[in-house]
């Protein structure tokens, strides 16, 4: 399983990244330009994280019965999270609205992988094939880089922040 222990520890590095940039957040303060800049970055990494983490990870797991459920779910709290996502963009960053939310949306975020790295990840590498790991560490870097390069910040408009 030397194949499985590496797409997961890929994995583990990004969600790494991902906490280092949710620290860095948390430091900003107010419309900034750094504030802008690493939430473009954190926007990018993730939502190009989970496009190909669903096309080499799940998808692989959809077809094995005993992680169906657990895959769902986490591909269900991705959907969950870009939409957080995609509020916070429409969302002022100067306001307080954009802190608590910010700060709603890190712990959402951190509850999700630390979920998949305590959890699915374990219980997934006992149903993987040789096949099924070659084909997770072809499919991850190329989808991560392409969906990285479509992804939008700012999806929608200001008026269309949640309250």
């Amino acid at each position: 399983m030397a194949h499985a222990e590496k797409i997961f520890e890929r994995l583990k590095t990004d969600h790494d990244k991902h906490r280092e940039l949710l620290d860095k957040l948390l430091e900003t303060h107010g419309e900034t330009d750094e504030r802008e800049r690493l939430f473009t970055e954190l926007t990018k990494e993730l939502k190009g994280h989970a496009a190909a983490e669903e096309q080499a990870l799940y998808s692989t797991m959809l077809r094995k019965p005993p992680t169906t459920g657990e895959t769902r779910h986490s591909v269900a709290e991705h959907h969950e999270i870009d939409e957080m996502l995609n509020d916070l963009a429409a969302t002022d960053m100067s306001s307080g609205a954009w802190l608590t939310k910010f700060k709603s949306f890190e712990h959402r975020y951190r509850h999700h992988i630390d979920e998949e790295e305590e959890d699915h990840f374990p219980d997934f590498e006992q149903h993987l094939t040789e096949a099924d790991e070659e084909h997770m560490e072809k499919v991850f870097e190329r989808r991560k880089q392409e969906e990285k390069a479509e992804a939008e910040v700012t999806p929608e408009k200001k008026e269309d922040a949640k309250e």
